[in-house]
Formats: structure tokens, C-alpha cells, sequence
């Protein structure tokens, strides 16, 4: 009698499980993570260099990063302050266990500085990139859970640096925030006689109009 209870109890165990419309365990995942770089719209900049060490110590160098807040979308109003909306593109980290801490190194075309930061990621971070693809979002359960967990670093003049993760409803959640310091070589390392990434027309017009909203980030 005794083992008949404990077979019942195991199968009505995994029949739950089985059922359990938030379950993710049979949708596609990629098996990395992204990471991605923004900064506010009209406040450009240059992402140089980048290094990922994760929860192994396993370290994880990405030359480059593209261009970040060249974003001109021709509103009238302080959109460049604060951070009001948290995009990203899907950049693999290959290879790499979930993040423990990120550097970054990036040009302000605004501020005419190279910053270089290290970024430490929680451990509450991790367990929502983790969550994000294993388990679906409560609003919308028959839908697939992300594909891929997600970091996004936010680059802002002044060396603010803040990062935020994905949860399983694509939210963005801020995790993390970090000044940077300045790099004393300046731009590419000292490789490109100071030459800064060039700050658009746009820009100094809305900055001209709104300034620059240190604080605000």
C-alpha cells in the first residue's frame, strides 16, 4: 500500500509538471546569452572595446562594439533625458557561462572622453536571465519564452554606466549601475591622435536647445 502512494504521488508529480502552462522546458533557447550597448539619443558615442568574465572566470574579450545614441527621432522634447526606452540587438556572448562582471571601454563624442568601466552583474541578475528562457511569461503563457537571455549596458556622458536584463515577459529590469573613470590614453588607446567618433549636426542642435542632462541618467 505504502509503495502505491509513493508511485501515485510521483506521477501526479510529474503530470503537474508536465501541465504547467508557464513551463518553457520543450521551447527553442539559445544555449548563450546578449549583451548589447545603448546610449540616449542624441548623445553619441563609440563602444571600443569590451570583455565578459563569467560565473567560471573564464574571460571573454569582444574587439569593438559599433556606434551607440545616434539616435535622432526629430522630437521636440527632452528625449535624451533619462532613460526612456531600453532597446538592444541579439549579440551572442559565445561561449561564455552567465556574466559575473562586464568591462566596457567607450568614446562620448558629447563629452570628448574615453571611458572604461567594469560592471559587477548580481546574482539576482542571473537568476532572471535564467528564468527569462526557462519559464513563460505569466501575461501571455501561450506564448514561447525568450529565446535568449539579454544584458544591455547603458552608456551615458558623464561615464554613467547602467545595465538591465530581460525577465520572461521581455521586460526590461535594471540590475546594475557604475561610474566609469576616464581613460588617461584617450580615444583607441592613444591610436588615433585624439580623434573622437564625430558628434553629428543633430546633436549639437539639441544640445544647443536642451543641454546635456547630467543627473538624469
Amino acid at each position: 500500500m505504502r509503495l502505491f502512494v509513493v508511485l501515485f504521488s510521483t506521477l501526479l508529480i510529474l503530470g503537474c509538471q508536465s501541465s504547467d502552462p508557464l513551463s518553457a522546458k520543450n521551447d527553442p533557447k539559445d544555449q548563450w546569452w546578449s549583451l548589447d550597448f545603448i546610449s540616449p539619443s542624441y548623445m553619441p558615442g563609440l563602444v571600443e572595446h569590451s570583455a565578459v568574465e563569467d560565473i567560471q572566470g573564464k574571460t571573454f574579450q569582444r574587439r569593438g562594439g559599433g556606434a551607440v545614441g545616434t539616435g535622432a527621432p526629430g522630437d521636440t522634447t527632452e528625449i535624451a533625458k533619462g532613460w526612456n526606452k531600453v532597446g538592444g540587438n541579439v549579440i551572442p556572448v559565445v561561449g561564455a557561462d552567465l556574466p559575473k562582471r562586464i568591462f566596457v571601454r567607450w568614446q562620448s563624442a558629447v563629452d570628448q572622453k574615453t571611458y572604461r568601466a567594469w560592471v559587477d552583474i548580481p546574482q539576482s541578475a542571473r537568476e532572471i536571465m535564467s528564468a527569462s528562457t526557462n519559464s513563460r511569461c505569466t501575461e501571455t503563457p501561450e506564448k514561447p519564452a525568450r529565446y535568449i537571455a539579454s544584458v544591455i549596458l547603458g552608456l551615458a556622458p558623464g561615464g554613467v554606466v547602467q545595465a538591465w536584463v530581460r525577465d520572461s515577459c521581455h521586460d526590461a529590469i535594471k540590475v546594475a549601475r557604475a561610474q566609469a573613470e576616464v581613460e588617461p590614453l584617450g580615444p583607441f588607446l592613444g591610436k588615433s591622435d585624439g580623434k573622437y567618433y564625430p558628434q553629428s549636426d543633430a546633436s549639437k542642435r539639441y544640445i544647443e536647445k536642451y543641454g546635456i542632462p547630467y543627473g538624469s541618467w
